[in-house]
């Protein structure tokens, strides 16, 4: 059986549900009703009301399951990922933003809510998710944000101009030197996958971009000590570093500010699902030459 232009609305639901779970989507239920609803718009709630008459599927239902049944991820069908309280628009050349990750700009939130006017950096933005996260829930929060790829840079262009987040394109590795020693915060999700570690999902191996997975070198950590030691020469003395890993890395990530002798209280935060998700440490104030 396959998607029909005379098939009901449930009839299609059910039957792209069904190619969906075939095709060993994650969650073929919800993303049958997510793309139902991307060409319907009219809302989850009202399309399952709909899922109860004689509604027909909309034209071109079928093509999109086809879609996304070929493993082509769901964001970058309907063109839009959804971050904490943001909508962001995505497409191929940018990491598409993950849940987990919400719990690493909760770190950030909590830590300048009360400041008169942090400012913060995102190193790596990608999407714009973190940097636009913080500048729409904290408005007092000067938010900088720097991206080395074109592609992605011109998404989170787009998802950052409206909330004032002042973007460049640069390395994370020598970005804003003129504004070394002045932040409050510095914030990175750097690539950290190691080179020989190609993820299992094809979503991620085949449509994220490879420079938004592989942190270099055989470990995947020469991004991830490249942030560390950027943070250390952005940040004031005092200043917030956090960093999003893999809950693998938890302990590496940990010996590795400890070893670059500028951090104290290198500390480690689970996401939502336990895991060790990222690593906050507070840089430390510069020896006395007393």
């Amino acid at each position: 059986m396959t998607i029909g232009p005379d098939q009901t609305l449930a009839a299609a639901v059910s039957e792209a549900t069904r190619i969906l779970a075939a095709a060993g989507v994650p969650s073929p239920r919800v993303d049958a009703e997510l793309l139902a609803d991307h060409l319907l718009n009219v809302g989850l709630g009202r399309l399952r009301a709909l899922l109860l008459g004689d509604t027909p599927a909309p034209d071109g239902y079928g093509a999109l399951i086809a879609e996304r049944a070929s493993r082509v991820p769901l964001q970058h069908i309907t063109g839009v990922a959804y971050f904490r309280y943001l909508e962001l628009a995505v497409g191929p050349g940018v990491f598409i933003p993950r849940p987990e990750t919400e719990s690493v700009v909760q770190l950030v939130i909590d830590h300048i809510r009360d400041a008169a006017h942090p400012r913060v950096v995102d190193l790596g933005t990608g999407s714009g998710a973190i940097a636009g996260s913080i500048a729409a829930e904290v408005p007092a929060a000067e938010v900088h944000a720097v991206e080395y790829s074109a592609f992605a840079h011109a998404w989170a262009a787009r998802n950052l101009e409206p909330l004032g987040v002042n973007l460049v394109q640069g390395d994370l590795r020598t970005a804003l030197p003129e504004l070394n020693g002045t932040f409050d915060v510095v914030v990175s999700n750097p690539p950290y996958i190691p080179a020989e570690a190609v993820p299992n999902e094809p979503e991620v191996a085949l449509h994220d971009p490879p420079e938004a997975l592989y942190g270099g070198g055989a470990d995947g950590m020469e991004l991830p000590t490249a942030a560390a030691a950027s943070a250390a020469r952005l940040l004031r003395p005092g200043g917030y570093f956090v960093m999003e890993h893999a809950e693998v890395q938890s302990g590496w990530i940990a010996a590795m500010l400890a070893r670059q002798g500028s951090w104290t209280g290198i500390t480690s935060h689970q996401d939502l699902n336990g895991k060790d998700r990222a690593t906050t440490a507070f840089l430390a104030d510069p020896p006395s030459l007393e």
